[in-house]
């Protein structure tokens, strides 16, 4: 699997959302405004004995003392997180179950939009987002990657997975989809704000250069509503993270909706985005990350998801690209 790859283009969410969309609305939702349909999920992430964690004494003192770290997360995007009987399951509860036990506090994962979510970050709603982001220089330096220019101060990221974008066709390839050239003219469904919804743009532009019709692109709130439309004929592909086209593809309709064609595209690390104002919480999360790498708690998590193509050795720190 592979990451919301660079940006939910990431490997596979990725969900790397337009950090500019992201800051534009960060004036109202900062006053408090946002996704009030946001519902928390208490992962089940263990150890309140925050003082016999191994790894506790690295955490700032305020999330010691709660006992919590709060996630912000689109949780609608499996295998890496979704609701499963009211509680937050997949790959990102499951590394944070296993990074709260080395850090002795429980990481509560709250929903809401994806293109919401460094918004919310910033206006202190919850303390990280794991939420298959993908790590990007742009993100990392508040850059609004449509135009270039500055409109925030950007996040720090923990990277911890690994994954590229891939195109998602109905069973069969209809269209007869290969690569993303063939989208020219064609109709894409996607969920906005995502890395996906940037590498369509993009490859939208290349058409009209290359004299083709350019993309007729379809965004969502959510990645199943563009699922929905893929899977009514309606749209020709859906661009995502590879391990949840890869999902898809397998699961749904008992693996007779979807196929997953094509090479993996710019693939990239997921990181676990925290406030550049907050390194320590950050050097703590990477030693947790480490840690976890280390014991081979991670493997494990990876391996139960079917995702292990997408393993890092390391939680490095903003290493996007």
């Amino acid at each position: 699997m592979t990451a919301r790859s660079t940006r939910r283009t990431t490997v596979a969410r990725s969900r790397t959302a337009a950090f500019g969309a992201i800051a534009v609305a960060g004036t109202l939702l900062l006053t408090g405004c946002g996704d009030h349909t946001d519902k928390s999920s208490d992962n089940g992430s263990s150890s309140s004995a925050g003082s016999s964690a191994p790894l506790a004494g690295k955490l700032p003192a305020d999330i010691r003392k709660a006992g919590v770290i709060k996630v912000g997360s689109d949780i609608a995007y499996p295998p890496v997180e979704y609701m499963e009987n009211g509680k937050a399951v997949g790959v990102d509860p499951d590394v944070a179950d296993a990074l709260g036990k080395q850090l002795g506090v429980q990481f509560q994962f709250q929903n809401g939009k994806f293109d919401q979510l460094i918004v919310g970050l910033q206006a202190k709603r919850f303390n990280v987002i794991m939420s298959a982001m993908n790590d990007t220089k742009d993100r990392q330096n508040g850059i609004d990657s449509d135009n270039g220019k500055k409109v925030g101060n950007g996040v720090d990221f923990v990277d911890y997975f690994t994954a590229g974008t891939s195109i998602l066709v109905q069973k069969g390839n209809p269209k007869g989809i290969k690569s993303l050239d063939d989208l020219c003219g064609k109709v894409v469904a996607l969920q906005k704000g995502t890395t996906s919804e940037g590498i369509a743009k993009a490859q939208s532009t290349k058409c009209t250069k290359d004299g083709k019709k350019a993309i007729d692109l379809q965004t969502f709130d959510t990645d199943p509503e563009a699922l929905l439309r893929l899977k009514q004929g309606a749209s020709v592909a859906d661009l995502n993270d590879f391990p949840v086209a890869a999902y898809n593809a397998k699961t749904s309709g008992g693996g007779k909706d979807f196929e997953v064609v094509g090479d993996q595209i710019e693939a990239g690390p997921y990181g676990i985005a925290v406030s550049k104002e907050n390194t320590q919480l950050r050097d703590a999360l990477q030693a947790a990350v480490n840690a976890i790498i280390k014991n081979g708690d991670y493997q494990k998590i990876l391996a139960k998801w079917n995702v292990t193509q997408g393993a890092v050795t390391e939680g490095k720190v903003n290493g996007g690209s």
